[in-house]
């Protein structure tokens, strides 16, 4: 543990990353190749809860777009994480990974209820713990709940996985000369809108101070890097 930085982690992943290269849905390869990442920093001791989007089943927001009551949209959204998270939970357990799925939303037949104690002491018994549900209510993004549960269970960081390497100044897929930030403030982040959380999140890690490290998940090993306190993407820091 002595090469670890950080030793309690908030891995933010989103729905849309477990679809691989499938236009819906969930792509088994995709929780394995997140298992083979994680397990390895697990072994080392570095506690790991995890908080998934459900954007690869449904997307309230999109909902609402096409007519749908937010509320209820949100709701739904917020059930395709639990589906997420269920998924990811029997991954990791076939990989000989202890895990535990704790959801906002009550439904004590699949999950356990979101209690922040209970969660620190999953952690401490060297458990991943996955929220599911966001943070129950509609109109707040899974950004903004893996920013709360974040700050509620002390992490160290908040790692936000994407499919880029970093924090660019403008869209790198369109934008060939687009910057790479090594590190940004929270400031930075909101005047700016660069898009990497909602303004409610990156607000609450700012009040709060917790760090945002965003790097890209699909790179072997990056996890382990992260937590070792390599340069791997971007990290949002407080202003000088």
């Amino acid at each position: 543990m002595s090469d670890i930085k950080y030793r309690r982690v908030l891995l933010k992943l989103s729905g849309e990353a477990l679809m691989g290269e499938q236009a819906y849905g969930i792509d088994p390869a995709v929780p394995q190749r997140l298992a083979e990442e994680i397990k390895p920093v697990c072994d080392l001791g570095v506690q790991v809860a995890i908080v998934v989007g459900g954007g690869n089943i449904f997307r309230g927001i999109q909902g609402a777009a096409a007519g749908m009551d937010r509320a209820q949209g949100d709701n739904m959204g917020m059930l395709a994480t639990v589906i997420n998270s269920l998924s990811l939970q029997d991954c990791f357990e076939r990989n000989g990974m202890d895990c535990r799925v704790m959801s906002a939303i009550e439904m004590r037949q699949i999950a356990e209820p979101y209690i922040r104690r209970r969660a620190i002491r999953h952690l401490e018994k060297g458990r991943i713990t996955i929220y599911a549900a966001g943070t129950g209510n509609p109109y707040f993004t899974t950004d903004t709940a893996a920013a709360l549960r974040a700050c509620e269970i002390g992490a160290e960081v908040l790692m936000k996985a994407t499919n880029v390497d970093g924090i660019y100044d403008s869209d790198p897929r369109t934008n060939p000369d687009a910057r790479r930030y090594d590190t940004v403030t929270y400031r930075e982040v909101l005047n700016r809108d660069l898009k990497v959380m909602d303004a409610t999140a990156t607000a609450l890690c700012h009040d709060n101070h917790m760090p945002i490290m965003v790097f890209d998940i699909k790179q072997p090993g990056v996890f382990l890097s992260a937590v070792s306190g390599e340069n791997v993407g971007t990290t949002v820091v407080e202003e000088d």
